[in-house]
């Protein structure tokens, strides 16, 4: 098992602690990501849940995803910093954002998923596998 994965907000009021290592490190295109994240995708890395601790109160918001999926993305009511996201439909899992990590070079991604709402003008990694919408499981 490598080295807990720790992060949290700009301003450290929101901090976590995740024990084993990510199911997938990725990059969205889809227009929500991109709407949140300012700019053409958003980094991801999901872990299992059950291996999350974090420490502070973020505000959630909940907003339905391009492929129908319920997401619920926490942020610092502070410094406003996206922070992480969870799934009412699937509890299992836990995503934070790469910037978020203390150490971001930690993040690989292994895909890109939703391309087909890619902005022209967002170069992302040609050698990863790329999807148009999510890959399957």
């Amino acid at each position: 098992m490598s080295e807990p994965y720790t992060g949290g907000c700009a301003c450290g009021a929101i901090r976590y602690r995740i024990a084993g290592d990510p199911i997938v490190m990725l990059d969205c295109q889809c227009r929500q990501c991109q709407r949140e994240s300012g700019t053409g995708h958003a980094s991801h890395l999901t872990f299992q849940c059950d291996n999350v601790v974090v420490e502070g109160e973020a505000t959630h918001w909940q907003a339905t995803g391009d492929g129908g999926i319920v997401k619920d993305r926490a942020f610092c009511p502070t410094c406003g910093s996206p922070v992480y996201m969870t799934f009412p439909a699937m509890p299992d899992y836990f995503v934070v954002r790469a910037a978020s990590l203390d150490d971001p070079t930690r993040y690989r991604p292994q895909l890109i998923s939703w391309t087909a709402a890619a902005q022209p003008w967002d170069h992302v990694d040609p050698q990863l596998p790329r999807f148009d919408r999510m890959p399957p499981s």
